[in-house]
């Protein structure tokens, strides 16, 4: 995973999310002499896209603080289930993390994915929500 295909899917979305704006706004343009409608279409975009550059660039430096202060207390297959997280972007891990998930993520055994997931609860990587089957961990930046 590298910080442009981190940064990659964002920047599509806000153009994704705008075409519709963006092809009304030039059309409207196009048929009359006016082009406010473009370059108020264009000036929101650039200002969202701003913004959603923000939001990545502090999560990269979170993921990189993160990793700093836990790489000592991580296996690899804890590590592994930490970068599938972070992977989903600030937006985090849809549902949370449960133990199926982690099971799916590592191939380990129920047990142990039950004792990795209270270990990282413990050294508070992980918060839990929620209780008995319903149990799901997010980060703890």
């Amino acid at each position: 995973m590298t910080e442009d295909s981190d940064s990659q899917p964002q920047e599509e979305s806000i153009l994704e999310a705008n075409k519709k704006k963006y092809y009304a706004a030039l059309q409207q343009a196009q048929r009359s002499n006016g082009i406010t409608p473009w370059i108020t279409y264009f000036v929101h975009t650039v200002l969202d896209a701003q913004i959603d550059a923000e939001t990545q660039i502090d999560f990269v430096l979170k993921k990189t603080r993160f990793f700093d202060r836990h790489v000592s207390q991580l296996d690899a297959r804890q590590t592994k289930v930490i970068r599938r997280m972070l992977e989903e972007g600030p937006q985090g891990f849809a549902g949370g993390l449960n133990a199926k998930k982690y099971i799916s993520i590592t191939g380990v055994s129920k047990a142990t994915a039950t004792r990795d997931l209270q270990y990282l609860h413990d050294i508070g990587i992980l918060q839990r929500v929620g209780a008995g089957r319903s149990t799901r961990y997010v980060l703890v930046f």
